[in-house]
């Protein structure tokens, strides 16, 4: 088996006391070449990310859950620059993601209220006023293949507010795993479409 392929996990439900039976199959984690080659969403193209280039821990992937959290939560583990979301039976699905550098981190409980295909990116002032090349976009970034926003956004509340935090994808592949980002949580157009499909209504969030 290359350094490339997933293996494949047999499924065993049978109890052997303490021993914790294998993790689970998923049909959406599989070989790299299938999970992030080129298809076509809602009118637009996404390009194959070219995943030789990017390190295999980074990749989608399930994996015995360490967050402890309930199943259907999202867990971002800023120091690992991995994103969980938590499955029944003690699996989780394991994603490399991009977080924001010193000074635009933000962590805590809330919840993701919504998710947007193909969202609209409107900078904020601060950032207009840091970069003005971006005084453009002042009312607002159409969704496309060069949208900040990526294919998808999951748009992170706390206490029915609005933190200004998203988890969204990104056409920026090879920051996946760095810390470059203004606060959000960057993660590759494939997964985080894969993410966006799996997540069902207001689901709980820990970024730490």
């Amino acid at each position: 088996m290359s350094a490339f392929e997933v293996p494949s996990y047999q499924i065993d439900d049978m109890s052997t006391g303490s021993i914790r039976p294998k993790i689970s199959v998923d049909r959406n984690v599989t070989k790299p070449e299938v999970m992030y080659a080129s298809f076509t969403d809602d009118g637009f193209t996404l390009p194959e990310i070219p995943y030789q280039k990017i390190d295999p821990k980074w990749r989608r992937q399930v994996v015995v859950d360490p967050t402890g959290e309930a199943p259907g939560t999202i867990v971002v583990r800023l120091q690992e620059r991995f994103l969980y979301y938590v499955q029944p039976g003690g699996d989780a699905l394991r994603y490399g993601v991009g977080i924001g550098r010193d000074g635009f981190l933000w962590n805590g409980r809330a919840n993701i209220q919504y998710g947007k295909k193909w969202p609209t990116w409107t900078p904020p002032a601060e950032m207009i006023q840091r970069q003005p090349e971006l005084e453009k976009w002042r009312g607002g970034q159409p969704g496309g293949l060069k949208n900040p926003l990526g294919a998808r956004a999951l748009y992170i509340f706390r206490d029915g507010q609005d933190t200004g935090y998203r988890i969204h994808g990104s056409p920026e592949w090879w920051t996946i795993g760095q810390a470059m980002s203004s606060g959000c949580v960057r993660m590759i157009n494939q997964d985080v479409i894969d993410l966006f499909n799996r997540v069902n209504g207001k689901t709980p969030v820990v970024v730490g």
